[in-house]
């Protein structure tokens, strides 16, 4: 499995949603629990660094990484997804991943993975069909 596809299922987990169904997990799963949750994106955040070079004396995470969300942030995440902010933009506004980001719009029905051959370059789109490359 490669790193890319292993960062998009931790992130899926880490947000309550099951990665092979799009299904929330029940609130008496494990993977609704805070501390697994919080692992679970830390991890994400480690796979996430080993892809980019990070500057001397930068911080690893985010400041809200694996914090639990309000429903205000994700009405607001949401609005400002369908204005079309990019995810980067997202990801700096709510103090979050990229890959955080995804995941919470794919867990809101705003994205969805689509999976292609291997080696190629996993892709986020709309619903509406709208791409682009994570």
């Amino acid at each position: 499995m490669d790193e890319s596809k292993a960062l998009a299922i931790l992130s899926t987990l880490a947000n309550g949603v099951n990665p092979l169904t799009g299904e929330v997990f029940p609130p008496e799963s494990p993977y609704q629990t805070a501390d697994v949750v919080r692992a679970l994106f830390l991890a994400s955040s480690l796979l996430e660094s080993r892809a980019k070079p990070k500057p001397r004396n930068a911080t690893t995470l985010p400041g809200n990484a694996g914090k639990p969300w309000t429903a205000e942030e994700d009405q607001k995440l949401l609005q400002e997804f369908d204005r079309g902010s990019p995810i980067a933009t997202l990801a700096q506004t709510h103090g979050r991943t990229p890959a955080g980001i995804q995941a919470r719009l794919e867990k809101h029905g705003r994205m969805q993975a689509s999976s292609g051959p291997q080696g190629q370059t996993r892709r986020w789109r709309s619903p509406t069909g709208a791409g682009t490359n994570a």
